[in-house]
């Protein structure tokens, strides 16, 4: 089954799962191809346009969120639209834990990549004790 819109529950859970799995890779080459050469994405107070601005962004990012870990949700979908919850947690240099909630809104062209990508993203300062995400399990967790 192709992953293209419109989009139904199926389509959309998977085309979720995919980002899911595409992200934790923390391979930018990788996750860019899943978006149009002139995608635009916003991401917190950043403004990218373009897959190779979307790999320097990538990059920049995973040098400093260390063992990131990624889980998103379907929120809605319509039509070629998408929205999910997400929730990832990493570490930066000196091994303080952060959780990152956010939305994400994605639109996609007819060949299934995606066009255009807002992110809204806020970071909550964790213990190691605190995590809630399994790296070696892909099961959902809460998203509160």
């Amino acid at each position: 089954m192709q992953l293209v819109p419109p989009f139904d529950e199926e389509t959309a859970r998977r085309k979720v799962r995919a980002a899911q799995d595409a992200w934790n890779t923390r391979d930018p080459l990788r996750v860019a191809a899943a978006y149009t050469p002139d995608s635009v994405w916003r991401n917190r107070s950043e403004f990218i346009t373009g897959r190779d601005e979307i790999v320097a962004f990538l990059t920049r990012k995973w040098e400093r969120e260390h063992g990131y870990v990624l889980r998103k949700s379907l929120w809605a979908f319509a039509g070629d639209r998408i929205a999910v919850r997400f929730q990832y947690e990493w570490h930066d240099d000196e091994g303080q834990w952060w959780r990152s909630h956010g939305n994400e809104n994605w639109e996609f062209a007819a060949d299934g990549l995606m066009r255009r990508r807002e992110a809204s993203i806020n970071d909550v300062r964790i213990g190691a004790d605190e995590r809630r995400i399994d790296p070696a399990s892909d099961d959902e967790i809460p998203l509160a």
